[in-house]
């Protein structure tokens, strides 16, 4: 099985890469990285540029963890990024990253995370940045 994690270049994105290293190295399991794009902008924050995949691509290799990276951009959202992948892959476990939010906030979640949690066909594990 596979470890699938949503990564996006913020705080809460390396919360998630973070606890998914440690878990792919508890279980030995296979880390699939995914930074997607819908494509629909000239410029997407969300989308981790070069440098920045290199640095993942070095930290993971220096953990010794077999990994993928994808960045599909497909004119899906972040959501439908992971599950798909999730599925394809059999994947054990998704990591997501979660905002703080405020008492008004909490009773909306993010539609991404909110997404991913309800119709994750595996368990998934929300972290938040410190």
């Amino acid at each position: 099985m596979t470890i699938v994690v949503g990564y996006v270049p913020t705080p809460e994105g390396e919360a998630a890469l973070t606890q998914a290293i440690a878990e792919a190295k508890k279980s030995k399991e296979t880390l699939l990285v995914i930074n997607s794009s819908k494509g629909d902008a000239l410029v997407d924050n969300r989308f981790a540029q070069e440098p920045e995949i290199q640095s993942i691509e070095d930290r993971l290799a220096g953990h010794g963890i077999q990994h993928i990276i994808k960045q599909p951009i497909r004119g899906h959202d972040a959501a439908a990024e992971v599950l798909d992948a999730a599925e394809e892959h059999d994947a054990g476990l998704i990591v997501i990253g979660l905002r703080r939010r405020s008492p008004v906030g909490k009773l909306i979640m993010g539609s991404v995370s909110q997404r991913i949690l309800l119709e994750a066909d595996c368990p998934v594990l929300a972290v938040k940045a410190d």
